[in-house]
């Protein structure tokens, strides 16, 4: 049985984005809502194959901004065709996954961002 390991680093993970996410700034985090796939995005960004090489040889690698000012009902819908996970701010996108979220409050969020060169993502939903 091999799901154990992907159970555990599942939940490390998602300890971890709560750790960060308790680090970040004094305003409340967003509230987020599983979005649906066929529902246009306001913002997409792709995560292209090779993307973890790129990283791993020192290049600088900028997918998405370092800053993102979004508002409430706008959707983000982030395509990773990678061969790894990447975290992007509150979003981890395992390997050839999509995550599609509706930003459903107003808040902040400053968390780490794999595929920036500043390796942080901050981000702000207002009304």
């Amino acid at each position: 049985m091999r799901k154990w390991p992907a159970l555990f680093v599942a939940l490390l993970l998602g300890s971890l984005m709560l750790l960060v996410a308790a680090c970040g700034s004094d305003d409340p985090a967003p509230k987020l809502e599983s979005g649906n796939a066929a529902v246009p995005a306001d913002y997409e960004y792709v995560i292209p194959a090779g993307t973890g090489e790129r990283i791993d040889a020192g290049e600088e690698v900028e997918i998405l901004p370092a800053r993102l000012d979004t508002k409430v009902g706008e959707v983000i819908r982030i395509i990773n065709e990678d061969d790894r996970g990447q975290l992007v701010g509150p979003f981890f996108v395992g390997a050839h996954e999509t995550v599609t979220q509706r930003f459903a409050s107003p808040g902040s969020f400053i968390g780490a961002c794999y595929v920036h060169p500043s390796g942080q993502l901050i981000l702000e939903v207002t009304e």
